[in-house]
């Protein structure tokens, strides 16, 4: 995941004040933002601050550990989308099919592709447990528990300091 903090931040969708777009990051936390990039991706984030702070993490993998299945299947669904031919059909068919499970939900757009959010989740409360789409708690033990933190990535516009800021964070163990 990958921290965006504040108007100040020059790599955040907030860098430009309160728009429609971005509206929901000035908060109340735990809810999504979900937003379209290069024209054909979706990113999933979760607003971080209080009201009237606009922070979010973006969320850029999952490994999973349940709904393998219902994963491959939205992966599929979207993949057949932009097959146009049966030959295409086809390949994307063997392309999830081979997929292993780490690759399912291994970057933001995939992520998003694999839980089959859209932009109309944004609003969501991802902390209510009658949700769809939600954040459930972890349980003890059962990852690692070794974070590492580097540059966030995919930010060349912005200026330093904020291009080299070590808010990207990922599990070391893996």
């Amino acid at each position: 995941m990958e921290a965006y903090i504040g108007e100040d931040d020059q790599a955040s969708h907030a860098r430009f004040g309160r728009t429609p777009r971005n509206a929901v990051m000035f908060g109340p936390p735990g809810i999504a933002y979900v937003y379209l990039v290069y024209g054909m991706h979706l990113c999933l984030n979760v607003v971080t601050e209080p009201d009237g702070r606009p922070a979010a993490v973006l969320i850029r993998a999952v490994r999973p550990v349940a709904g393998e299945r219902s994963m491959r299947d939205a992966r599929l669904a979207q993949a057949l989308r932009w097959a146009r031919t049966d030959e295409a059909r086809a390949r994307a068919v063997e392309r999830v099919a081979a997929l292993p499970s780490s690759g399912l939900a291994s970057g933001p757009g995939l992520l998003a592709a694999a839980f089959g959010i859209t932009r109309e989740h944004t609003g969501v409360d991802l902390l209510d447990p009658r949700s769809a789409l939600r954040i459930e708690p972890g349980r003890p033990g059962r990852f690692g528990r070794r974070v590492t933190q580097t540059a966030r990535i995919g930010i060349g516009y912005a200026v330093e300091p904020w291009r080299s800021r070590p808010w990207r964070f990922l599990d070391a163990d893996q």
